[in-house]
């Protein structure tokens, strides 16, 4: 179907009042932008559209808008407008690069297009400077920009600088900050607090975390994000569980659960005890009871769990057990993952 685009039309305002004000009125030229069928990979589906400044005699033009289309009652419907005020200057445009799906104007049941034409309606606010008592022009809106304080604090990892306590850990040193990381962990707010060996000489021996896993623990702690954690989620759990970072703790719980497998089933019910991750083993037990008990069984892991810890058999068939009798009352519900 061919899409006629109406012209834009710009009807010239009223004439305004005599006043001696009249030499500031503003002339300002606007057209519509419309690319039938989107302008990149993304918006393809859709009819993107936007309002450009053609011409004013200032550098400069703020101003609100709103897009409808007319159907065929000449009744403005699918209206999107800007939520503040833009700031134009000539040649530059603003507006929405999904304004309406393709398929959904091109459906004759919505009659968007009588007679094979797109009528947009167009409507321009534009805002005015605003004069204080002075004659001076008040500030404009500024654009506030994005917070980045994960990405600073990252760069301040990496950086070291201003570090006040060394974790020393296999040979290797991290330079590190004792607000940051009592902060985030109530444990190492307990070792800078009180009068240990690591308060008074600012430097904290770690002994039973890798290297590379401490490295992966303090990226989190600084940033909120581990992007190796699928690498490491088990040796990570055991880290977070002892500094007492839950959220990662989680994060770690769910990795395990997303990559659970027969072979690695008894290994992660043994880590999620260990470390009292309690949705990790609810998960890792209904994984074996649901359909792969036998597979599992068959397992060194399994095998080795039957000797080292017996109550996890144990839990695992009254688990079974508990699914395969009816239960009286209402059904007992799974536990989610975070």
């Amino acid at each position: 179907m061919f899409i006629d685009v109406a012209p834009l039309r710009l009807d010239p305002p009223p004439p305004p009042l005599a006043s001696s004000s009249d030499r500031n009125r503003e002339d300002i030229g606007w057209c519509l932008r419309v690319n039938p069928k989107g302008l990149d990979e993304e918006s393809k589906d859709y009819l993107s559209l936007y309002l450009l400044l053609v011409s004013c005699n200032k550098s400069e033009v703020r101003a609100k808008f709103k897009f409808s289309i007319l159907n065929a009652k000449r009744e403005e419907t699918k209206a999107m407008e800007s939520q503040r005020a833009y700031r134009f200057v000539q040649g530059k445009d603003w507006g929405f690069k999904k304004f309406i799906r393709r398929d959904f104007l091109l459906d004759e049941a919505n009659g968007l297009l009588p007679e094979d034409k797109l009528t947009i309606f167009c409507e321009v606010s534009v805002v005015a400077d605003s004069v204080n008592i002075s004659g001076q022009s008040n500030i404009i809106q500024f654009k506030v920009p994005e917070c980045k304080l994960s990405e600073d604090l990252g760069l301040l990892f990496d950086s070291e600088k201003f570090s006040d306590v060394t974790l020393a850990v296999g040979g290797r040193e991290f330079q590190v900050h004792k607000a940051i990381l009592a902060a985030r962990s109530p444990v190492f707010a307990a070792m800078f607090e009180h009068e240990m060996e690591e308060r008074k000489q600012n430097r904290v021996a770690i002994t039973d975390v890798d290297h590379e896993v401490l490295k992966e623990m303090l990226r989190f702690i600084y940033t909120g994000k581990a992007p190796n954690l699928d690498k490491m989620a088990d040796d990570l759990l055991a880290a977070a569980d002892k500094y007492a970072l839950e959220k990662l703790k989680v994060m770690c719980e769910e990795a395990l659960c997303v990559n659970l497998s027969v072979e690695t089933a008894a290994e992660t019910l043994i880590l999620a005890d260990l470390h009292s991750a309690d949705q990790l083993k609810a998960q890792t037990i209904d994984f074996i009871n649901t359909s792969h008990a036998t597979d599992v069984m068959e397992t060194v892991g399994w095998k080795n769990m039957v000797t080292t810890h017996p109550h996890l058999i144990n839990e695992a068939f009254r688990a079974l057990a508990t699914q395969q009798i009816p239960p009286i009352g209402p059904p007992r519900k799974r536990v989610k993952m975070s």
